[in-house]
């Protein structure tokens, strides 16, 4: 018996798609850290203020984590998926082109309300596309993968609010969430 383990195409598009959905919503948790500064002198708010930007979001994803399993389960898994892989990316958008606080804090609770649901959505995707035996694999490299968001949010939040703004923070999921729902 082989222990050899290779992944088909379909295989690997699914591990992918599940990878950066969930590096979406990881990333997102901590890029807007380091553009609180900004934010506030831009928006013209006080640091209680801007922390709504941060805690609406928190709040929100937890909300929604457990929900989604039975969300996916009456709205269909793959319709769900997407449909908050969309719903993440247009609120993301919106939060760049917020033109006040509150309406920034919003969209933002909206972002966490999809955002939420990608995680697990993402990991029962790869356990029900995957045999018992090479789903622990599969879970190991989309572990492996996911497990880089928490360093790249601070870093990508720093790099593109200095050189593009602060919005660019919102701005960036547009592609990165169109790829995602399209794959």
């Amino acid at each position: 018996m082989s222990t050899e383990f290779t992944l088909s195409p379909r295989s690997k598009l699914i591990i992918l798609t599940a990878v950066l959905a969930s590096l979406l919503e990881i990333i997102d948790t901590s890029i807007v850290n380091v553009a609180i500064p900004t934010m506030m002198g831009n928006l013209g708010v006080t640091l209680e203020d801007i922390s709504w930007v941060v805690t609406g979001y928190i709040i929100a994803n937890a909300i929604v984590l457990p929900l989604s399993a039975w969300l996916a389960t009456r709205i269909g898994r793959r319709r769900y998926y997407v449909g908050c892989i969309l719903l993440f990316t247009g609120a993301s958008v919106a939060c760049g082109l917020a033109p006040n606080l509150w309406t920034l804090v919003i969209f933002r609770i909206a972002q966490g309300f999809a955002g939420g649901a990608l995680l697990p959505t993402s990991q029962t995707l790869i356990q029900e596309q995957f045999p018992r035996e090479r789903a622990g694999t599969a879970n190991a490299i989309y572990g492996m993968s996911v497990m880089i968001g928490p360093t790249l949010g601070p870093t990508l939040g720093g790099y593109l609010t200095d050189h593009f703004g602060w919005r660019s923070i919102f701005n960036i999921n547009l592609p990165l969430g169109l790829f995602a729902a399209m794959m």
